[in-house]
């Protein structure tokens, strides 16, 4: 005994098939952007303490010895935090042949232009300064050094 399935329709559904029979289509509202003097001059996602203040002048970097800095073995480049600047190598891990360095909260221009002048860079993903001691080899993917 076969038993038929009926379909059931709602009234909805009947409407939207006799208007495109029709021939009336169904057309998107323009959305319209009504933008005020505040949302223009500072974004919703743009913090005030992150805008770069012109009155205070970034400090000058010697590249070419934060180039010679970044060839440093990790040996020498702790020897030259020891010597240059001791609280950095109180906060200073060696990481394979990586030295991190992980503060707890935004440091003030000066210490991130020494940082970068001793040959760190800011790793966004790891959140802290890492310096490379030399080496610039390129890591498969599954090796990750250890979490600090």
């Amino acid at each position: 005994m076969r038993s038929r399935a009926r379909l059931a329709v709602s009234p909805f559904c009947e409407a939207s098939s006799k208007r495109q029979d029709d021939g009336q289509r169904f057309q998107k509202k323009a959305m319209t952007k009504t933008i005020t003097k505040n949302e223009a001059a500072a974004p919703a996602n743009v913090r005030p303490s992150q805008s770069v203040s012109k009155s205070q002048p970034l400090p000058k970097l010697d590249f070419k010895l934060r180039h010679r800095n970044r060839q440093l073995s990790t040996k020498k480049l702790l020897a030259l935090i020891e010597a240059e600047a001791p609280e950095f190598a109180k906060l200073a891990r060696v990481v394979g042949q990586w030295v991190w360095i992980r503060f707890q909260q935004k440091q003030p221009r000066e210490v991130t232009s020494t940082l970068s002048q001793f040959g760190f860079h800011w790793n966004k993903r790891r959140q802290l300064w890492q310096h490379p001691c030399g080496g610039f080899y390129p890591r498969p993917n599954n090796q990750q050094p250890a979490n600090v």
